[in-house]
């Protein structure tokens, strides 16, 4: 059902989209960042370090989620974008499933790298039917509620550890069919693959949007797509880089958090995942919601680089955060000070992709928003987790300076954060002026030999 004033998917087709777009963000959120409070249990049951142990959290999956996501990624740009996600899902929880059967660390490092390339055929497709379902002024309110599904799913990640974790210490082991034993943290990868195969039915309610905009329709060589880029670096570096650095900073605390409260102030595991759990899923969709609102706002106010601006405030904000929580003696206020430095973290995550929407033509979103994907999902998840445990394995030498790693780690990525996005402000809008000049050329003289669509 299409608006007769604009074009656009009525109100409720929209939004019946995202809200399903976003029960797969939240899905495969759940299925990334579980292993975060579990890293205890299984570092006892594969015989693994802090380091080995952070390869799975993060670069296992990272590597292959991002290369993978390129290519997967101009396939939205030319292909059914509804049944690219419904194929990724199903990849994915697969490949989480498996992650229950594993005995052996290299087994449950295949398995981590299939749910990468399953959950890379996701959020290029998905901000790719936002932008056409929405029109500009409303756009980065509904990627970032798609968006939501990133702390969504981390909270009910940590809530489920927490669960597990209580399961395990009053029933044991469980005994399934043609399985046998198995522990209560494979138990959850096997649940969690059967909910992703069950969830690919709801993606029959999602409707394919008319592409809209400028270059819709166009078939754009892969030359053409490096060409607009590099006409368009410094916009694309300060932006991929600037938003990476933030995505380091969460990615690399969120990883280790659980554990720091566990080893530096004495709490159970199954209480840090309620508490943070929780925390995780209010504030952080708190923060990503309000990101978007606050940046439609300035849009309508003349803000034309209100995306990238939002980013700017969100670093700043967390800046020092994310130097004092570390250094809290007592727990609860430590805890307590995690609600503004999610709420804070949080916030340009629905901005960043609307931003790359903003300055792409049509043909070449999916594309762009796979690199942006590719940076800050290689840099964020592959090196944040990483880089916290390398400090606290190889510069301190000691289990209980987690604390000082989180500290070092997260406010160097902020301050960079904070750099680079103020570096990007202007680039930004100049990129948004030759977008419409790319607009004007394409309209006028076919592309790249191209025949014009009618």
């Amino acid at each position: 059902m299409q608006n007769k004033n604009n074009g656009y998917p009525s109100s409720l087709s929209a939004w019946t989209t995202v809200a399903i777009l976003m029960v797969a963000y939240v899905l495969s959120f759940i299925d990334r960042q579980i292993l975060n409070l579990l890293v205890e249990p299984i570092r006892r049951d594969l015989v693994i370090s802090d380091t080995q142990m952070s390869l799975l959290m993060g670069l296992s999956f990272a590597l292959f989620y991002t290369v993978c996501g390129i290519p997967l990624g101009r396939m939205a740009d030319t292909r059914s974008r509804r049944g690219l996600i419904a194929i990724g899902v199903l990849f994915w929880s697969a490949a989480t499933a498996a992650c229950g059967m594993a005995r052996l660390y290299w087994q449950f490092l295949l398995c981590r790298i299939g749910v990468g390339v399953g959950e890379a055929a996701l959020s290029p497709a998905a901000y790719s039917l936002i932008a056409d379902s929405f029109p500009q002024e409303r756009r980065a309110t509904a990627i970032s509620v798609y968006s939501m599904g990133v702390y969504l799913g981390s909270g009910i990640a940590f809530l489920l550890g927490g669960l597990v974790i209580k399961f395990a210490s009053a029933q044991g082991d469980v005994v399934l069919p043609l399985l046998g034993h198995v522990r209560p943290w494979q138990l959850i990868f096997l649940a969690l693959g059967a909910a992703g195969l069950l969830f690919t039915l709801l993606m029959l309610a999602v409707n394919e949007p008319r592409r809209r905009g400028i270059g819709a329709g166009v078939a754009v060589p892969l030359v053409e797509v490096g060409r607009y880029l590099r006409s368009n670096r410094r916009t694309v570096l300060c932006h991929n880089f600037g938003f990476a650095g933030l995505s380091f900073a969460g990615y690399g605390s969120a990883a280790w958090i659980p554990t720091f409260f566990i080893r530096t102030h004495g709490w159970e595991a199954g209480q840090v995942g309620v508490v943070y759990g929780s925390l995780v899923a209010v504030f952080g969709c708190l923060g990503i919601v309000f990101g978007g609102r606050l940046a439609d706002w300035m849009a309508k106010r003349g803000r034309r680089d209100a995306n990238m601006r939002v980013g700017l405030i969100a670093a700043i904000g967390a800046l020092p955060l994310v130097v004092l929580f570390p250094l809290l003696n007592d727990a609860t206020w430590a805890m307590v000070l995690m609600a503004p430095t999610v709420f804070c973290l949080s916030m340009p995550f629905g901005v960043a992709p609307a931003a790359i929407q903003e300055i792409m033509p049509n043909s070449m979103r999916g594309q762009a928003s796979a690199i942006y994907l590719f940076i800050i999902t290689l840099i964020g998840l592959g090196l944040g987790p990483t880089a916290v445990a390398l400090f606290t394995d190889y510069v301190f030498g000691d289990d209980a300076a987690l604390r000082y790693s989180l500290l070092i780690v997260t406010s160097v990525a902020v301050i960079s954060s904070v750099a680079l996005l103020w570096a990007g402000l202007k680039p930004y809008r100049e990129s948004l002026q030759r977008l419409q000049q790319w607009g004007v050329t394409t309209s006028e003289e076919p592309l790249m030999g191209q025949a014009q669509p009618s």
